[in-house]
């Protein structure tokens, strides 16, 4: 081979490894995701579903969803599942902080890296976690509750003490009434549907009358505790987390349901994608993608909440 040959030879090669190194999209199209979602009952992960699809469909990745419907045995076997069908990256919104740490050790074991979106899992670390930052929008529920109170009352909350992401709110809230000692939490019961959520704001209003206020750990509760507090004759405000339109529009139309801390699945989800595919590729990513919650609020409720 002579000289001329063996750099033109060369320069092809460099040329075909440029090419590849500059066609991300190329290598995103072999990425397989498998994703495991706590609900679709919910419009939080309706859209946060749809976000991925759509995220996944502009970055040419693959992506396969499968709903555990609030079980945590069906997320262990959807996990199982996309082990043996050896995916890239599982992503996760745990059904049970603590529970899913099984699912996540064999995920890993099988050399398959896990990302939670939501909901945190316990004891057992990933990836990266993408999620709203709870504790703060709690602390936001729990100022805001102090203020539409005039800094005096009591309240319940409506609770879902399995998940991670409902502690953190609960926490918030009840750290930021510790800064408004006139407000005193006098009942915490779970509500997880709708139904239970219903049926443990009218436990409270039964055993606490005098009740000013209800923290709801997402839209459901919070929905659930201002027809339960309508019901009652009652002026309880109620204040909630998620923001999605159904609850936006009950906020709009009651002035007791004051308002709801709002989360943003649509950023979520594109992150989670995105994030799944820069950890199939081997690149650095942090350990956790906070989210800035919002808030909205009723018009009454916005001169009290300045």
């Amino acid at each position: 081979m002579t000289k001329r040959t063996s750099f033109t030879a060369m320069l092809s090669a460099i040329a075909g490894a440029t090419l590849i190194a500059a066609s991300p999209a190329a290598h995103a199209a072999d990425v397989k995701i498998g994703v495991s979602l706590l609900t679709q009952q919910h419009p939080f992960y309706v859209a946060l579903a749809d976000a991925m699809k759509q995220e996944a469909a502009k970055d040419h990745a693959q992506l396969d969803i499968s709903i555990a419907n609030q079980d945590l045995s069906k997320q262990i076997a959807d996990v199982q599942d996309f082990v043996t069908r050896k995916v890239d990256v599982i992503v996760l919104s745990p059904v049970d902080s603590k529970g899913v740490k099984a699912a996540v050790l064999t995920a890993e074991h099988a050399g398959i890296p896990v990302i939670t979106v939501d909901i945190q899992a316990q004891g057992v670390e990933v990836a990266s976690h993408i999620a709203t930052d709870n504790y703060a929008g709690g602390q936001s529920a729990g100022q805001l509750m102090c203020k539409v109170l005039g800094g005096k009352g009591k309240v319940g909350i409506i609770d879902y003490p399995t998940i991670q992401s409902v502690i953190d709110r609960v926490n918030g809230f009840k750290k930021a009434l510790g800064g408004c000692p006139g407000v005193q939490v006098v009942a915490v019961q779970p509500g997880i549907t709708r139904a239970d959520a219903l049926s443990a704001a009218q436990n409270m209003l039964q055993a606490h009358p005098d009740l000013d206020g209800i923290f709801g750990f997402g839209d459901d509760a919070a929905m659930a505790a201002a027809v339960a507090g309508k019901s009652a004759g009652n002026h309880v405000k109620i204040i909630g987390f998620d923001g999605m339109p159904e609850a936006r529009a009950a906020v709009d139309k009651n002035p007791n349901f004051v308002g709801v801390i709002r989360q943003y699945p649509e950023r979520m989800g594109a992150l989670a994608v995105d994030t799944a595919v820069k950890v199939a590729g081997k690149q650095t990513v942090a350990k956790t993608i906070p989210v800035t919650p919002g808030v909205y609020l009723h018009e009454n409720a916005k001169e009290a909440a300045k």
